[in-house]
């Protein structure tokens, strides 16, 4: 039977759907203000026809309720605002639902890049042994963060979920119900979350989608790929940060880890309980069923109380369920053998820890506390730390706490909350791994990590306080700006030529973790120059690490959208070449990332599947994706040239006005999404330094400009033209994988500007010529995408990519209108010198934060 292309798949199976439903849902009355649902098509088609004109936002509200609604005073009309970003916000959850729901149907769940591809490849080429054994070797671990771009509530996650099977099913009754639900239940968070609560709402997919996923796939490649019965190489797993990511977050406590932890372990233990009691149903068997009902009291019991007198190890768990299926196998003709098998499989990849609990801290703050700590110990005689152990050399200090070997037992000498927290968390630790196992916490990030004495200061702490007799943490330095990055491979040399480090990393298998963030990295030097940066940083990594006969097991820090790391990021690591250390991938999803990429079981399984078979063309292709010297010369070249031109974008003296006064920037600290700050420093001023990307990356997606995917691409690429070597540049697109996935997510970038909504700045007396800067550069860079690959139209490669966008843009059209006109009023205001707690100011401002939800949700990975 022929397959329809995947676009014409979308149309059928997504668009139409749309448009019915929509048709439903409009109709629905969801409070008192009447014919809400009627006059959101007529205010969206004036602002279709609006911005066709070149009207601006404020023009194109005031001509609707003219032409419309001339009757409603201004109360009414600012009601009638707040019910289209209701409605509009809902749509964006119908549309959701429904491209969930159509997932396995225009996504080749058997395609390229899925395992049983995979597979067919490898039987037709008779390269079935080569596949075996890198799947042996390589990992891929997802890690979910506590970075908080995820602007739906639990309930609203469980009505897509819900809406998502109804809509599979054509169930009209429950799709009703379930519109009317929607329309009655609050998106806004009246107050911020705990970083508890954070972690529950994130072990969400853990239970309901992990859990399934990961272990179907392990069950293929166990009987499919290897079918020989033994125990393989872990290939999946997963991590976790909420509760153990210190960075920037005064309100995660040692207790919070703690609690985490304890509520990941209780969450695993009872999906073995559910499987169980499944099992018990099946094992109805002499011998067996005795066996299964124990085990299923004691995990059952165990979930519920983690000190139980009945509590067994994770061995005696996994040997009482060998000892289950060999039963089976030998008496009872191997009946459900398999679902057995499924759940030893199950436990094998996720012990009694679910997820790897990561701990993270800024350096900045492990030097304050350390000092403190060092204080402390020299006052007391320490034996390690001379006392001029400050007026010291960098490397006479690392010398001394390489081989430190103090002990403090009592923490709770330090009267400084952030010098007792922090110890204690690592004290913590240890209990962790005591209770889940070593995996469930054994890996500590330091952020801002910018020298080798970084990572020593914190490996002495972890020594005095909580492992005097064998080190199980790995240290992670996560190397950030582009001087850091630039400084990494020195930093790491100095940490491999020392004797105590080196014995460290043999220790936990000569492997060394390095993450690298792509976040800060682009917020600090641009798009081309952050990639190219981490790119080469590496490739040095690489190369060092070998040299000392350590394997860099590299982390990345990435966010949802292309400006921090995010697009198609398998075609990223299936185009890294042999000079790249791969033998796992590893990367953070969080926020819409997690709802868009795994926020459904087919979803999770395709984009996991991805991942895997990423590593596997990576290694196949191995050669062809070796950058020549000449096509190194011309990347070096455009990241410079974009590099200067960002940093002399960053240094106009506009830049931080313009996203303090003109963008959605100050309201994110209002849209109470995560339990962290928004911003690092205390300062009541805007400082760049303290900016955390999230939120600068998000503003710039609010205003529909995007900058940080594209700025400074145009210009680097002009200067090629303009030089007559247009053709170097062909070249390297042509010749590079990884320079194409760069140019491609760019265009992404491009694809969710629209430059029409804020035109109306340009005319601005304060910021007039700064937007023309930034229009300017989305010109030339748009121009020249389009010039160097050939296409007629921007992500003309991914059609139904871009359909999809399309779509979403659409919907909230009325809700960008909305939010630039409600800014423009503030703006009015503030040059009007009103007061900050004038009542129709605050309403304004209301408003735009509640424009937000939708916006952020609808482009699903805009921050």
């Amino acid at each position: 039977m022929s397959v329809e292309p995947k676009l014409i798949r979308f149309n059928q199976t997504v668009l139409s759907k749309y448009n019915i439903y929509n048709s439903i849902f409009m109709t629905l009355p969801f409070d008192a203000v009447t014919k809400t649902g009627v006059l959101l098509p007529l205010f969206h088609e004036t602002c279709k026809k609006g911005f066709e004109n070149g009207d601006d936002p404020t023009t194109i509200v005031e001509t609707f309720f003219t032409k419309y609604q001339a009757r409603r005073n201004k109360q009414s009309q600012i009601n009638l605002l707040f019910r289209f970003i209701q409605y509009i916000e809902r749509q964006v959850v119908l549309f959701d639902a429904i491209e969930d729901a159509a997932f396995p149907v225009v996504n080749n769940m058997d395609g390229v890049g899925t395992l049983r591809n995979l597979k067919g490849s490898a039987m037709s080429e008779g390269k079935m042994d080569e596949l075996k054994a890198f799947l042996e070797e390589f990992k891929v671990r997802i890690v979910l963060t506590a970075h908080p771009t995820q602007f739906y509530p639990g309930s609203v996650l469980g009505i897509i979920t819900s809406l998502t099977k109804a809509i599979k099913e054509n169930d009209l009754s429950g799709i009703n119900n379930l519109f009317g639900q929607l329309g009655k239940t609050p998106f806004f968070k009246h107050k911020k979350p705990t970083p508890y609560a954070e972690a529950k709402s994130l072990m969400w997919y853990l239970e309901n989608v992990f859990y399934k996923t990961f272990g179907d796939i392990y069950n293929y490649i166990q009987t499919n790929i290897y079918a020989d019965g033994k125990k393989h190489n872990d290939i999946i797993n997963i991590g976790f940060w909420p509760g153990g990511d210190r960075d920037g977050n005064p309100f995660v406590k040692p207790k919070t880890t703690l609690k985490v932890a304890n509520k990941l372990k209780r969450s695993i233990l009872k999906k073995y309980y559910e499987d169980l009691r499944d099992l018990r149903k099946k094992l109805t068997f002499r011998g067996v069923e005795d066996k299964v009902i124990r085990l299923e009291t004691i995990m059952y019991e165990y979930s519920i109380d983690l000190k139980t007198k009945k509590a067994i190890t994770l061995e005696e768990f996994i040997k009482e369920l060998f000892v289950i299926r060999n039963l089976v196998v030998e008496q009872h003709q191997s009946l459900y053998v398999n679902e057995i098998n499924s759940l030893i499989n199950r436990v094998h990849l996720f012990g009694y820890r679910f997820a790897t609990l990561d701990i993270r801290q800024d350096s900045r703050i492990h030097h304050a506390v350390f000092t403190t700590v060092i204080d402390y110990l020299i006052e007391k005689g320490s034996k390690s730390f001379p006392k001029n152990y400050h007026d010291l050399s960098e490397a006479e200090q690392i010398e001394i706490l390489s081989k430190a070997n103090d002990d403090i037992e009592d923490l709770d000498i330090f009267e400084d909350e952030m010098v007792k927290n922090t110890l204690k968390t690592i004290a913590i630790i240890k209990g962790i791994q005591d209770s889940n196992g070593e995996r469930g916490a054994n890996r500590y990030i330091i952020s801002n990590n910018q020298t080798a004495l970084n990572v020593m200061q914190l490996f002495a702490m972890l020594k005095i306080v909580g492992f005097k007799d064998a080190l199980t943490v790995d240290i992670a330095p996560l190397f950030e700006t582009i001087p850091d990055l630039e400084n990494a491979p020195g930093v790491m040399e100095q940490l491999y030529q020392n004797p105590e480090y080196m014995k460290h990393l043999r220790a936990r298998g000569s492997k060394q973790h390095i993450m690298l963030g792509f976040s800060d990295g682009t917020k600090d030097g641009g798009y081309l120059m952050a990639n190219w940066g981490i790119y080469k940083a590496k490739e040095l990594l690489t190369a060092m690490s070998r040299k000392y006969d350590i394997t860099a097991i590299f982390f990345d820090g990435r966010g949802g959208p292309p400006a921090r790391g995010g697009g198609k990021t398998h075609n990223f690591y299936s185009s890294l070449g042999p000079t790249i250390e791969d033998k796992e991938v590893q990367v953070t999803i969080q926020g819409q990332t997690v709802s868009s990429n795994f926020g459904t079981n087919d979803s999770s399984q395709y984009n996991l599947e991805q991942l895997i078979s990423s590593g596997i063309k990576n290694r196949i292709d191995g050669e062809k994706n070796l950058l020549s010297d000449k096509d190194r010369a011309v990347m070096d070249d455009l990241a410079e040239t974009s590099y200067q031109t960002y940093k002399d974008f960053k240094s106009h003296p506009m830049f931080i006005p313009y996203l303090e006064r003109m963008s959605t920037l100050k309201y994110y600290a209002k849209t109470n999404i995560g339990s962290r700050p928004s911003k690092r420093g205390k300062s009541d001023k805007l400082v760049f330094s303290d900016l955390r990307a999230i939120p600068f990356v998000g503003s710039w997606s609010q205003l529909k400009q995007n900058v940080p995917g594209f700025y400074g691409v145009g210009t680097a690429l002009k200067l090629y033209e303009d030089r007559g070597e247009w053709d170097k540049v062909v070249q390297l697109y042509t010749n590079s994988k990884f320079f194409k996935t760069l140019i491609d997510n760019s265009m992404m970038s491009l694809t969710k500007s629209f430059f029409d909504l804020t035109k109306y700045m340009s005319k601005d007396e304060e910021f007039g010529e700064f937007w023309k800067i930034i229009y300017e550069e989305y010109l030339t860079t748009e121009r020249l995408l389009l010039k160097l690959s050939g296409y007629d139209e921007l992500m003309e490669n991914e059609p139904t990519s871009k359909a999809s966008i399309e779509v979403r843009e659409h919907i909230v059209l009325p809700l960008l209108t909305i939010q630039q006109y409600a800014l423009k009023k503030i703006q009015e205001f503030e040059k009007a010198g009103v007061p900050k707690d004038d009542p129709e100011k605050v309403i304004f401002e209301k408003i735009v934060t509640r424009s937000l939800f939708g916006n952020i949700n609808a482009s699903r990975n805009s921050a």
